[in-house]
C-alpha cells in the first residue's frame, strides 16, 4: 500500500530493473520487512523514500531510533540494531500487484537470508506476505506464535500513507508495543 502516483506515467519498459539495497548486517535486534519495494524508492535509491510513507517517523516516535532519520539515512538504522528487507524485492506502482504466488515464491530467498544475517526478530510490515508465507489466513498484529528461519516473527501494520485503517497513533502503538516487548 503505498502511493507511487508520481510514477503513474512510467510504462513497463521504462520501469526500473534494478533491486533497491537492503540494510541488514548479522546479528540485529530486528529487520523490518516491507512487501516490497515502492517505484519511488528504487528512483530515490532509499528505502521508504516517499514522504507519504510513515515508516522513518514511526520509528522515531515508537523510540527504534532517537531522532527521525530521513531515507538518505537508512545506513544509521544498524547502529540502532535495526535493518531492513522485502518479503519480494521486484519493485510495484502498488504492493497491490503482488499476487500470493510473488510471495511464494520469494519465501525461500527471504528464509536463507533471514538465516544467514540471523536477526533475532524479523517484523512483517502488512499481512500480506506473512499470511501467505506462514500458510496462515487469522494472523492478529504482533509477535506471532511460530519464528520464521529462526527470528522471531512479527506482525506489524504497513506504514504506507495509503494505509487509512491505521492513524499515526494507532501506528506507533503497535511498533512501539514490539519495541518495548523486545
Amino acid at each position: 500500500m503505498r502511493d507511487d502516483s508520481a510514477d503513474a506515467h512510467l510504462t513497463d519498459d521504462a520501469l526500473p530493473k534494478a533491486e533497491l539495497a537492503e540494510i541488514l548486517e548479522p546479528g540485529l535486534q530486528v529487520v523490518f520487512c516491507g512487501l516490497n519495494p515502492a517505484l519511488s524508492a528504487l528512483r530515490d535509491g532509499h528505502n521508504f523514500s516517499n514522504p507519504n510513507n510513515r515508516f522513518w517517523r514511526v520509528l522515531y516516535l515508537a523510540g527504534f531510533t532517537p531522532r527521525l532519520l530521513r531515507a538518505a539515512e537508512e545506513r544509521e538504522l544498524l547502529q540502532y540494531r535495526c535493518g531492513i528487507t522485502s518479503a519480494v524485492s521486484r519493485a510495484t506502482r502498488s504492493a497491490s500487484e503482488l499476487k500470493r504466488s510473488d510471495y511464494l515464491t520469494a519465501a525461500s530467498a527471504l528464509e536463507s537470508k533471514v538465516r544467514a544475517f540471523a536477526p533475532a526478530n524479523l517484523a512483517f510490515l502488512g499481512k500480506a506476505a506473512y499470511t501467505a508465507i506462514s500458510h496462515r489466513k487469522d494472523v492478529e498484529w504482533g509477535r506471532q506464535p511460530e519464528a520464521f528461519a529462526g527470528a522471531g516473527a512479527w506482525v506489524l501494520p504497513n506504514p504506507s500513507g495509503l494505509n487509512r485503517a491505521f492513524d499515526l497513533t494507532r501506528l506507533t502503538e503497535h511498533y512501539q508495543a514490539m519495541r518495548e516487548a523486545l
